[in-house]
């Protein structure tokens, strides 16, 4: 029989919706058959497709999508229930067609692999190739609603599905490194005790290793490489699950995300749009390529690649149907596991048009803030990429919040590059940059038309040295990556306080415990949305690996394991998230957005006005932040003394909102070590204090 014998295939099938969905009623006898399935995807490079599937304990068949609409070929496909694996691949027109057909013809000597469905909801791995899996969409969510938490009281958690419970002596062995993992009480506990909330998961969209990484033994521990964009990385469940198959993978997911809401912490994904794991034009084929490169990839024209993401290819957000997919992907996330929100990586390449230029009103965001699923979520922009104008850092629309790297680096060269040139005997910077940080970076975001809270801010990310690597190592060492320590960045800022790695010297580590809770504090006293990476509230070490991207071992695992130096910084780390939490609580509900009911009052060293000779000056590095709301009950009163030698301040003598005096200033915590003994004291307005050296005193009124 020819593959498009019009008597035979031609069906009322439909080119909308994408991917494999019930037929629409009264589609003809196909329809009516209770495990067909009307089956759609955008192929525009290929002529004739063809599906091939195998429905549970059936045999392996092919049948062609017949139906060709504006690049999207469809079909309906009879026996094909729930569970069923399948994939697509291109065939000849004169080919003909068996009704089934042994396994070796799945890569027959035409050399074509099964492609994956781009709206395949799962993927399955077994018998040594990939396919989609038609999924159902059951679970039983209870009342189960998201927490849909105000940006102003967010405190993000950075973490990673298998690194944050494979090593934890509290979760079974059975259920370590899992989204069930993720979701015991023992982890729940800790996010909750450290006060943090909301979760957000590097990727758990199925992705593949990188051949480079097959090579050497390793895998892509991130998953920063993505396959499938509709289904979950199915190595995250527990074996249980994975024996169980793509359905009780999902239901894990979701039961999941449903125990976390259940403990008031939001579910946020890490999602890689960006590119796909085909990688360039060597790479493998898997789906898009097969199905559309050019359609699917930016190009130059010349079918060459255009490559701002340094991962071999580009998605083409020039084509609406890659903006389609994408959209379709998120209210997928949204509607059917409940996701709280997501952090775009490289989210400029999601922006660049036509030109391949960065465009604030890209058809992308757009559609985002139109649409009434996707603009009531979370949306956090990384703000960069590595083509040419990718640094867009302030430049996203109403709506998103921006990674603010503008904030780790000016925090950074404050506590760490600049105290290391001071002690070399050089000079460091001006408090100017550590105030901007502080108060939200609001310059930066003013032209998109947004507040101090487009600004998330962070001190380190998976990407980067952990927090104690920063103020332990002056250089990267990834030699365990394979790559000679080429891979990772050279700019750290960081600072190793003398010596370069472990150390027992007793001085060395309470200066670099001191560095530590001063960035920590930094960053949860400052305006705009903090964000924790996971393992810093206990003072994790990657022994200097600031790219573990490929170390799925104990190097990039959380370690659970108590020591005086993780003890005092968990404890540190909840003490700062406290105080936050206090001061916003007696602030109105829309501080700081309102910057004409919020203040902040900028001091010297003698508690007078900060001149401009005060900001640029080097060799000031005191300053005191009096900052609230015109409608707030309390004050904070920050001091921030970045000289190598305590010194004494005099607090502002300011009044309050009826004119009478400010009288008493309580230190609510210092970071130095002499915390213990001083928290509670009062100070009198235009009295002097002392601030010891490379500390932060924390006041309120």
């Amino acid at each position: 029989m020819p593959l498009f014998d019009t008597a035979s295939t031609m069906d009322a099938s439909s080119a909308h919706p994408l991917g494999v969905s019930v037929p629409r009623p009264g589609t003809g006898p196909h329809g009516a058959v209770p495990s067909s399935a009307n089956v759609a995807v955008f192929a525009p490079g290929v002529e004739n497709l063809e599906i091939a599937y195998k429905a549970p304990g059936g045999e392996w068949r092919r049948q062609a999508l017949p139906n060709v609409t504006h690049g999207v070929h469809h079909g309906i496909v009879v026996d094909f229930p729930y569970g069923s694996r399948y994939g697509f691949r291109a065939a000849p027109k004169s080919e003909a067609l068996p009704l089934s057909f042994p396994m070796l013809d799945l890569d027959d000597d035409a050399g074509q692999p099964l492609l994956l469905d781009p709206y395949g909801r799962a993927v399955d791995q077994r018998e040594g190739f990939l396919t989609s899996v038609r999924m159902a969409g059951d679970f039983d969510w209870g009342t189960d609603q998201r927490p849909r938490l105000q940006w102003r009281n967010t405190i993000i958690y950075e973490a990673h599905v298998r690194g944050q419970s494979m090593l934890h002596p509290d979760v079974p062995a059975e259920l370590r490194g899992t989204y069930a993992g993720m979701a015991h009480p023992a982890i729940i506990e800790h996010f909750k005790s450290l006060g943090i909330t909301s979760v957000q998961l590097l990727p758990v969209h199925f992705h593949l290793d990188e051949q480079h990484l097959q090579n050497l033994g390793l895998t892509n521990y991130w998953g920063y490489n993505t396959a499938a964009f509709f289904a979950p990385h199915p190595d995250y469940a527990t074996k249980a699950a994975q024996e169980a198959g793509p359905q009780a993978v999902q239901d894990e997911f979701k039961g999941m995300v449903k125990l976390l809401h259940a403990a008031g912490l939001e579910v946020i994904l890490d999602v890689v749009y960006n590119h796909t794991a085909e990688g360039g034009p060597d790479g493998p084929t898997s789906s898009f390529r097969g199905l559309g490169e050019e359609t699917y990839y930016r190009t130059d024209g010349h079918g060459k690649y255009v490559d701002t993401t340094g991962c071999g290819n580009t998605l083409n957000f020039g084509e609406p149907r890659v903006v389609q997919l994408v959209l379709d992907s998120l209210r997928y996330w949204v509607d059917e596991f409940h996701i709280d929100g997501f952090r775009f990586d490289l989210a400029v390449t999601l922006c660049r048009n036509a030109d391949n230029e960065f465009d604030p009103r890209h058809p992308f965001l757009v559609a985002v803030a139109a649409d009434p699923v996707l603009s009531d979520v979370k949306l956090i922009s990384e703000p960069w990429d590595v083509g040419y104008g990718g640094w867009q850092t302030g430049r996203f629309p109403g709506g998103w919040v921006d990674w603010n790297d503008h904030f780790r680096d000016g925090v950074r060269s404050f506590w760490l590059a600049d105290r290391a040139a001071i002690e070399s005997g050089g000079q460091g910077g001006s408090v100017a940059r550590l105030a901007d940080a502080l108060s939200g970076s609001a310059g930066l975001f003013q032209a998109s038309g947004r507040s101090r809270l487009a600004s998330l801010n962070l001190i380190t990310a998976h990407d980067g040295f952990t927090l104690n690597d920063l103020v332990s190592y002056d250089r990267k060492h990834n030699e365990a990556n394979g790559e000679q320590n080429r891979d990772g960045h050279g700019d750290n800022r960081s600072y190793n306080h003398g010596f370069e790695g472990p150390t027992e010297d007793e001085d060395i580590l309470a200066q670099r415990a001191q560095s530590r809770r001063n960035l920590m504090a930094s960053m949860m006293i400052s305006l705009g949305v903090p964000m924790i990476t996971g393992g810093d509230e206990l003072a994790r070490t990657q022994q200097g690996n600031n790219n573990a991207y490929c170390q799925d071992n104990p190097l990039a695992w959380i370690d659970w394991t108590r020591t005086p130096e993780s003890h005092e910084m968990l404890r540190s780390t909840k003490r700062y998230v406290r105080l936050r939490k206090e001061f916003l609580a007696s602030q109105p509900h829309d501080f700081p957005a309102r910057d004409e009911q919020s203040y902040l009052y900028w001091f010297d060293q003698a508690g007078q006005p900060m001149s401009m000779d005060g900001w640029n000056d080097p060799r000031h590095r005191v300053m005191q932040l009096l900052l609230g709301s015109d409608d707030g009950t309390l004050a904070g009163l920050v001091v921030v003394n970045g000289s190598s030698s305590d010194v004494k301040i005099t607090l502002p003598d300011v009044t309050n909102d009826d004119g009478t005096p400010r009288r008493m200033f309580e230190l609510r915590l210092t970071t130095s070590p002499l915390h213990e003994l001083r928290q509670g004291g009062r100070v009198a307005s235009g009295e002097t204090d002392l601030v010891e050296a490379n500390s932060i005193n924390i006041y309120r009124t």
